[in-house]
């Protein structure tokens, strides 16, 4: 790729546009969980998981559940499960070869999300995946992460984008879907991706756990 010419090359550039962080921003981020964190986590049923691995690459993967579907553990540790998913594997792979993680939680129809980074393994301890089982189904393995760093993120990004206002939500039927399986079935049948979407989430619900 050629050189951006009008690349950011270095910190004082990007002050210079935006200007630093006022003093309320910077303090407000904490090495642990305080109650309002705890009760944050414990009603979120959506993360996303940023990880890293030895070459540099970088991957960012979703992970959901039941309300507190991760478990605090502490006021310094989390532990979430890994449950059946594409065999990938890619963002918690990671962690064997690098433990750096970040993570943000999202409540449905709240805009503001919480950041957590850490350092994270993985673990096949029984307790543990007792604790996070879902329906009496244990997971085959969980994430256990020792915080380091918390803080509330604004809800801008979440405003911008209207994300929790369905007036504002695009039309299924006029998505293509980024899935290859899901676009060429639905050619190969003449349906809406729609309708081969919705049925595959179905055929999913039997084996989320």
């Amino acid at each position: 790729m050629a050189a951006d010419p009008h690349a950011i090359g270095s910190l004082n550039e990007l002050w210079s546009l935006f200007g630093e962080p006022v003093e309320r921003v910077i303090t407000k981020e904490t090495p642990s969980l305080d109650d309002r964190g705890r009760a944050f986590i414990a009603a979120s049923p959506f993360a996303m998981l940023a990880t890293t691995a030895a070459d540099g690459s970088v991957d960012v993967s979703p992970k959901g559940g039941p309300g507190g579907f991760a478990r605090v553990l502490g006021p310094a540790r989390i532990v979430f499960p890994e449950f059946p998913g594409n065999r990938r594997l890619d963002g918690v792979k990671n962690l064997v070869e690098r433990d750096g993680v970040g993570l943000i939680f999202v409540i449905p129809g709240i805009s503001e999300t919480l950041r957590v980074n850490g350092r994270g393994h993985l673990t096949r301890d029984p307790e543990l995946r007792t604790q996070c089982a879902v329906d009496g189904k244990e997971p085959w393995f969980c994430v256990d992460i020792a915080i380091e760093q918390v803080f509330s993120h604004c809800g801008k990004a979440f405003l911008r984008s209207g994300l929790w206002k369905p007036e504002s939500w695009p039309d299924p039927d006029a998505i293509t879907s980024p899935s290859n399986t899901i676009t060429e079935r639905a050619l190969a049948e003449a349906r809406p991706e729609s309708e081969i979407r919705g049925e595959i989430e179905e055929q999913f619900r039997p084996i989320l756990y």
